[in-house]
């Protein structure tokens, strides 16, 4: 069974039935060369105490697809790569939001690349393909879900544009959304406007209901009836004896401006209201059963108010848990250079969230490769972001970089890689790690701002400062009230989530997770410009630690000099087996790095004379005669005609016996002898390069010089 549509003259085929059969669904997602797997399976039997949607999700590209045969010593896919994360959680985040309330059964999506062709579609195929596969599965879930790929080339919007397309862009948004709205957006931008980026979601949200109705039509063909969610007991009056308990304490324990002691509070009340209600007595009261162990629901009952309690100080009083107005930005603090030995760094801190981050110059040895589906990519400019669990008072073991660090951390990168200078401005490889130190809601946002001071701090002539700002929004019936600078709680009872990056004149980086339906176009717009209106304050804030980066870079980092030489020149300077270039490393300790093609040649070094002892060096064995030019050359060789003087290394001339003295000369040995360094004069250069050279008319000019 498949059903399909057109667009941009290509296929969008969604195709079930024939395998992967012992799924509860599978969908062969396809478009163009490119083949997208998706398979669904949920467990019979509800997953007991817990209070999220129990639901994995996981992307993974074959080697084969491309056909590639994996690197390293195994030759298999190992561990999942930066982009495997990554679009597993651009899978996820639109998805997880339609389960019903109430789900608790363990749930596993595995997106699969099985072809890979040049269409830069893979990562669409596959929120598509997985909203297809749980729309006829008998699993409830209340999509489907659509999405596109929205660039920008002029003027005029590209709908998932291709490899070629993409490198043109200015826009790069990854769009997800229901029939009514868009719900999930993540990409980056050229400095776009706010403006700009409200009508590319408009311009998406066309196209994601065709992508919609295109699943509906598979699911009227071959949808499976809705397993039903198991019930939990009517615990109303549960609910009623627990809000009167607590109705009166609530308020003094959560409009706590500190988080500790905000927590503090809130779980002491949270230990009372278990101690009173989760009695024998109380329990075979209410339930019949004194055993019956109700903590789990007890908890549930708890948050809901505490989200109740929060939700409407902020709808009818505009008065946030820690004292601020909606529009309100926590006090911000920026520190550079406090690291001595680190060749940049700087502290930003912004209420309760804190972030160290340290910027590390390297040459092109340091550049990370990647190895992907299109083929290996070199990387200059990496952001690696790491939350300690000390930032939010937890004791847990430190483990590799887990879904939401390197999420967080692809962000902030997007956000500043517009800025980064080009090879050829600064030829440096560049590494920002963001230390969370404190966390209290928008590290990642904190991380932008941290790298950006950090930069410049190392002396990276960045294009222009960035900023980015965590923004929220609480929605009650007809009120709306949109939240700058949100708080973690604010976050997980909210009803949006948004981080907007950028400089002063756009955005650079965007990210998007809406919970509910329904926001208007005309409300985003507002979020919109609230945001950059704190954007703009903190880089003035920034401004006024750094303003602009370092003329000079740390004495720690090392200095990279550029030499041009002409790419038939390469080869003198690496020498047969690389001797020469080893002999130039040893002798300097430098580390030198070679364009072949374009005959450019970078020295890198934190001591300076080393460095420029390594051009002489260089300078010397790619140098070429000069017409005109005296040298003192060495006698290599006495022939009966004259002699062979090299007068750079590598270059030799012939000087002629004519050309040796002003009276005339019958032997030349009488004149010069072989190893003797003489001045010569180079008279000319024929057109197959070689030199002739005349020790007679070097003569006559030093004299006349001398005289």
């Amino acid at each position: 069974m498949e059903v399909e549509i057109e667009i941009k003259g290509k296929k969008v085929v969604l195709q079930t039935g024939f395998i992967a059969r012992q799924t509860d669904a599978s969908v062969l997602a396809k478009y163009g060369d490119t083949y997208v797997l998706c398979t669904v399976v949920a467990e019979k039997t509800p997953k007991e105490s817990v209070d999220f949607v129990p639901l994995t999700i996981d992307y993974q590209e074959k080697a084969y697809a491309a056909g590639k045969i994996p690197g390293g010593f195994f030759k298999r896919e190992g561990k999942p790569t930066d982009r495997e994360v990554l679009v597993s959680r651009l899978i996820d985040r639109p998805i997880r939001p339609l389960f019903p309330e109430g789900y608790n059964y363990e749930t596993q999506g595995i997106a699969s690349v099985l072809s890979y062709g040049d269409e830069n579609i893979a990562d669409i195929l596959s929120i598509i393909g997985m909203s297809a596969a749980l729309t006829i599965s008998d699993i409830p879930f209340l999509g489907p879900v659509g999405a596109v790929r929205v660039g920008k080339i002029g003027d005029e919007f590209i709908l998932n544009p291709d490899n070629i397309e993409i490198e043109k862009s200015s826009l790069n948004l990854v769009v997800a959304g229901t029939e009514e709205a868009v719900t999930m957006v993540e990409g980056g931008a050229t400095e776009c406007s706010e403006e700009t980026l409200v009508e590319a979601l408009k311009f998406a949200h066309i196209h994601i209901k065709e992508t919609i109705y295109l699943q509906k039509e598979l699911q009227q063909k071959i949808g499976k009836p809705k397993r039903t969610i198991q019930q939990t007991d009517n615990l109303q009056e549960l609910k009623d004896l627990i809000r009167a308990y607590i109705n009166e304490k609530i308020e003094k324990a959560l409009f706590i401006k500190e988080k500790l002691r905000r927590q503090s509070s809130i779980e002491e009340l949270l230990t009372d209201c278990l101690n009173t209600f989760n009695t024998e007595e109380f329990r075979s009261k209410l339930f019949g059963n004194k055993d019956k162990d109700i903590s789990t629901d007890i908890a549930k009952i708890f948050d809901k108010i505490v989200k109740e309690f929060l939700r409407q100080a902020i709808i009818q009083k505009g008065i946030r848990v820690d004292g601020r107005k909606p529009d309100e930005i926590r006090t911000i603090s920026c520190v550079t250079g406090i690291l001595p030995r680190v060749h940049g760094s700087a502290l930003f801190t912004r209420g309760e969230t804190q972030a160290l981050v340290a910027t590390t110059l390297g040459t092109s040895e340091d550049e990370q490769k990647v190895d992907s589906l299109e083929g290996e990519v070199s990387k200059s400019f990496m952001l690696h972001y790491n939350f300690l669990p000390f930032s939010v008072g937890e004791v847990k073991p430190l483990r590799a970089p887990g879904r939401r660090e390197i999420g967080h951390g692809h962000l902030a990168e997007r956000a500043l890689s517009y800025v980064i200078p080009s090879k050829e401005v600064f030829p440096y490889t560049i590494r920002v790690v963001s230390d969370i130190l404190e966390s209290n809601g928008s590290s990642s946002m904190a991380t932008v701002c941290g790298a950006t001071l950090s930069l410049m701090d190392a002396g990276v002539p960045i294009k222009a400062p960035v900023a980015g700002v965590a923004m929220g929004l609480i929605k009650e019936g007809d009120k709306t009230v949109i939240l700058t600078d949100i708080l973690g709680m604010e976050d997980h009872y909210g009803d949006m989530d948004f981080k907007v990056a950028g400089t002063e004149n756009g955005i650079t980086a965007f990210q998007m997770d809406v919970k509910i339906s329904g926001i208007d176009y005309e409300t985003f717009n507002r979020a919109l410009q609230q945001a950059k209106e704190a954007r703009l304050f903190i880089l003035k804030k920034m401004s006024e630690t750094i303003s602009s980066p370092k003329k000079e870079l740390s004495p720690f980092a090392p200095r990279i000099y550029t030499i041009q030489v002409k790419p038939e020149k390469i080869r003198d300077i690496i020498g047969t087996g690389g001797k020469v270039i080893k002999g130039i490393i040893e002798e300097t300790g430098v580390k030198i790095d070679i364009e072949d093609k374009e005959g450019i040649v970078k020295i890198a070094s934190s001591n300076e004379a080393s460095a420029l002892k390594a051009i002489e060096i260089i300078k010397g064995i790619t140098q070429e005669a000069e017409l005109g030019k005296i040298y003192m050359g060495k006698v290599t060789r006495i022939v009966d005609f004259g002699a062979f003087v090299e007068i750079l290394p590598g270059v030799e001339g012939l000087l002629h016996i004519s050309q040796l003295a002003d009276k005339r000369v019958q032997k030349v040995s009488d004149i010069i002898k072989i190893g003797e360094k003489i001045p010569v004069k180079v008279i000319e250069i024929d057109e197959l390069g070689r030199t002739r050279l005349s020790r007679k008319e070097a003569l006559k000019e030093i004299e006349g010089k001398s005289s």
